[in-house]
């Protein structure tokens, strides 16, 4: 079906179908895997709105109802894959390879590593094996289902704590200096540049602060001439420039690298720190 067309079919359906729309924003729309065409329709020509109005809350809005009511689910099904075996450790090991050798030469001591979206704690875990010398390991994820899962399979491991929360808010409450942060496989991208830049500018006034970003961005984003965050992929997600919000907020980088994961998509690598 034509994009043109599904728009037009989709909009009708939203206004004829106000109590089935509001039923799946409730719900979140990010990943649009419903056996239903209706559904499937409506979502589209929601995330087609937003992108063409600019209503930029409108999808972190979309994008925080879905990893909070289905996140569990998506992890548990094949979407979610094995993101420890399938992605991390092939595509993601080397960065932090030398986040070792950064923490071996530094001269600051960092006692705490967050992981923001941690979904089922895979890399967590992994991430409090490989580095020892940390004491504590956060994991924060919006799905309060996944999060209590978390904490009854991990609960052996008693360096590992996991907590309900927008990452965002709960860092800017509780964060403090020395403290390492990751996010990874996108998480970032799912937040709206004004708050991304909030969220950077927060953290430089917290004190010593690395930051481990795994985010992917749309090949299509010339930053040279929209050096501006834009919509892209099917999810309705945010390309945004890192680099340039990093240093802008007052972090100096020491990595940055990126692979072609899909045929529109690069995946994203930024060790930086404040």
């Amino acid at each position: 079906m034509k994009s043109k067309l599904k728009h037009i079919i989709g909009n009708f359906l939203v206004f004829t179908l106000p109590n089935r729309t509001s039923k799946l924003t409730s719900k979140g729309i990010t990943l649009g895997m419903d056996k239903s065409l209706v559904n499937r329709l409506i979502r589209f020509a929601l995330l087609k709105n937003a992108e063409n109005t600019g209503d930029y809350e409108a999808l972190a809005i979309y994008h925080q109802n879905y990893w909070s009511s289905q996140g569990k689910e998506y992890f548990s099904s094949e979407l979610g894959q094995n993101v420890l075996e399938d992605f991390f450790l092939p595509k993601c090991s080397f960065v932090f390879d030398l986040l070792e050798k950064k923490l071996n030469h530094s001269t600051d001591i960092y006692n705490t590593l967050i992981e923001i979206g941690t979904g089922d704690g895979s890399v967590l875990e992994h991430l409090s094996t490989r580095f020892p010398q940390i004491n504590r390991f956060i994991g924060i994820d919006l799905s309060i289902p996944q999060i209590h899962d978390n904490k009854e399979k991990y609960s052996d491991n008693k360096r590992l704590e996991f907590v309900a929360s927008d990452g965002f808010d709960w860092i800017e409450e509780n964060g403090y200096s020395n403290t390492i942060i990751v996010t990874s496989r996108g998480v970032l991208e799912y937040f709206t540049q004004d708050r991304l830049t909030h969220f950077f500018d927060k953290l430089n006034n917290i004190g010593q602060i690395l930051f481990i970003a795994i985010e992917p961005t749309g090949v299509d984003h010339d930053f040279s001439k929209n050096p501006n965050s834009q919509v892209y992929s099917f999810e309705g997600s945010f390309s945004h420039n890192y680099a340039r919000i990093f240093e802008e907020s007052g972090f100096e980088l020491w990595h940055q690298s990126k692979i072609l994961q899909y045929k529109d998509v690069y995946f994203n690598f930024f060790g930086a720190k404040c």
